[in-house]
């Protein structure tokens, strides 16, 4: 049936779901009935609408500005730089930072065509703008993650910070996302300072 594998197909382009567990979750919205769906694309379809970029840090937010840039309880001294929202989700579980972040929305790829100057390093250095002690390095251990790792230690350098990089808790070629919250704990509590 074309309208079936259609409805497959969607869920498919989604990542980490394969054809298999697409067609079970096809199979399960065809079960549902008109309200539940009904609701199921309302909460898209507000979501895809309401949900946006912090100006100051690039978090996911209802406002503006998220609600850790706003939190007056959060040290504004520190600032924990990774590749994307998913990974401030990660530390904030890990319930062992209490600093601000700044989302890059990815790495230096140059395989891939993505440069410095598709990531969100302008507000980065406007954030720094003397109030700021610390710069916690906190990318994913991988070749790309090093490389913005090493351009980020760069452009620091001479602003009168300390920049830091979580500690090795996370394996080479790991992601931060999918690190135990213990392991991310422990690899912030075991940055180190970067020269």
């Amino acid at each position: 049936m074309k309208k079936l594998d259609d409805l497959i197909d969607v869920f498919a382009k989604l990542p980490g779901i394969g054809r298999k567990s697409a067609q079970r979750i096809a199979f399960d919205i065809l079960e549902k009935s008109e309200n539940e769906i009904d609701e199921m694309l309302n909460t898209i379809k507000t979501s895809h609408f309401g949900i946006k970029h912090c100006k100051i840090c690039g978090n996911l937010s209802e406002n503006d500005i998220c609600e850790i840039c706003s939190d007056d309880k959060r040290d504004k001294n520190v600032i924990c730089v990774v590749e994307g929202v998913r990974d401030v989700i990660a530390f904030e579980k890990s319930d062992t930072y209490f600093g601000l972040y700044h989302v890059l929305g990815g790495k230096i790829d140059p395989l891939n065509g993505i440069t410095t100057e598709d990531l969100n390093l302008k507000n980065l250095i406007n954030r720094l703008d003397g109030s700021v002690k610390e710069v916690i390095l906190a990318l994913n251990p991988d070749l790309e993650g090093e490389t913005t790792n090493l351009y980020l230690t760069k452009i620091l350098k001479g602003k009168n910070i300390k920049v830091s990089k979580i500690a090795s808790g996370i394996p080479i070629g790991g992601n931060i996302e999918y690190t135990d919250i213990l392991t991310l704990g422990k690899s912030l509590e075991g940055r180190i300072d970067i020269e």
